[in-house]
């Protein structure tokens, strides 16, 4: 079930060094507790949710409405279980920009401590890379990724983009247990301050199309190109060739198709993220080559061919609305919202001495919790306080 997207203001800067050293104790702490009582799943179920991430951001004492709090917090978790993996049976792959890159080899890397095959979770890991940045296409650019995962095979993820234009940030939940189909509706958590423009091919009123540009990827690469230019001057001169007939809209449920008829005219719905204007068909042509031969049977697959990336997609769901009338899902995917507020001061100064003894407090619980003492309890008690 799709919940949200987290949409954040992208700030510069970094975590200083006393901070992030007291972040990673305190994550790992936390991390323990959780683990203790409840298992690894549990954790991922939360890192899933997109509001318990941000207010383990606010408790790690980070700034609470920017774009840093996904890195920093999933680097501040990676670095305080480092060691303790085995122990218990959760794994963190992944991370921002090169570190990033490295997510598959470091799934691979923990395959003989895994009871389940680690392709399968590499290939979970580039899928969900692959649907936010090709099959959502809503103007931000993936740069973070953490894959967060257990020895049995479950698995979540925490990814985040960022737009330039807009100088905000994005950030994406998913969680494995709850994904059925890659492409469909498979985000767990979305939340959002605003609304944009945005080409959803995971969404549910999007299956025409997805069926429809699998069925065009399989046509040959001279037809599809031929197509896209067709439209390209079409749009340019405002008039199809004689005898070629034209493109007029027609609405379908409220939704803008385009139709031909014997006039001289193009009309083209006015989706921004399936502009015909960046899209070069000769630079698509190998990529059609591609698509063709490997005879894609769904879109999950067409997504996973090496080479299909947005503007491929964005080609395919082009063709497949003006031509056949099948549109793609342009609504924003955006359920919730919230604001916040950490390491630059706003509403308040961290507090080293509560920090430090927060740690503390943790750290003590889960050592008693290991003979049994009810302290471990209290501890969910205090953070849950702390959150508060």
């Amino acid at each position: 079930m799709k919940t949200g997207i987290a949409h954040l203001p992208l700030h510069g800067g970094k975590a200083p060094a006393w901070l992030f050293q007291r972040m990673k104790r305190l994550a790992r702490e936390i991390t323990l507790a959780i683990v203790s009582e409840y298992g690894p799943q549990e954790m991922l179920q939360k890192l899933s949710d997109p509001f318990w991430f941000q207010a383990l951001g606010c408790v790690l004492g980070f700034d609470w409405h920017s774009s840093g709090v996904t890195t920093t917090t999933c680097g501040a978790l990676k670095e305080g279980i480092k060691g303790l993996e085995k122990e218990l049976g959760l794994f963190i792959a992944g991370g921002k920009g090169g570190t990033s890159r490295k997510t598959p080899s470091e799934i691979i890397s923990a395959g003989d401590q895994l009871s389940c095959e680690p392709e399968k979770l590499v290939y979970a890991s580039r899928m969900s890379a692959k649907v936010d940045s090709s099959a959502v296409q809503d103007g931000y650019q993936l740069y973070h990724h953490s894959f967060i995962f257990t020895k049995s095979g479950d698995w979540a993820v925490v990814q985040q983009g960022m737009n330039d234009a807009n100088k905000y940030a994005r950030r994406y939940h998913w969680l494995g247990s709850k994904v059925t189909n890659f492409v469909v509706e498979p985000h767990q958590a979305i939340c959002c301050d605003s609304r944009g423009n945005a080409l959803n091919m995971t969404a549910v009123e999007s299956e025409e199309a997805r069926q429809t540009t699998v069925m065009l990827s399989q046509v040959k690469p001279d037809t599809l190109v031929g197509e896209i230019k067709k439209m390209q001057n079409s749009m340019s001169r405002n008039f199809k060739p004689s005898g070629a007939g034209t493109i007029h809209p027609v609405q379908h449920d409220g939704v803008c198709h385009a139709e031909r008829s014997e006039t001289s005219h193009l009309y083209l719905p006015s989706h921004h993220h399936v502009d015909i204007h960046d899209i070069h068909p000769d630079r698509l042509y190998k990529i059609f080559t591609k698509t063709y031969e490997s005879v894609p049977e769904n879109f999950e697959s067409l997504l996973g061919i090496e080479g299909v990336g947005p503007k491929t997609i964005r080609a395919l769901a082009l063709i497949s609305e003006l031509v056949y009338g099948k549109a793609p899902s342009f609504n924003d995917p955006v359920r919730y919202s919230f604001a916040h507020g950490g390491k630059d001061g706003h509403p308040y100064p961290v507090d080293k001495d509560t920090y430090d003894r927060s740690i503390e407090i943790l750290r003590k619980a889960i050592k008693q919790s290991k003979v049994g003492n009810s302290e471990k309890m209290d501890a969910f008690k205090r953070l849950n306080y702390l959150m508060h």
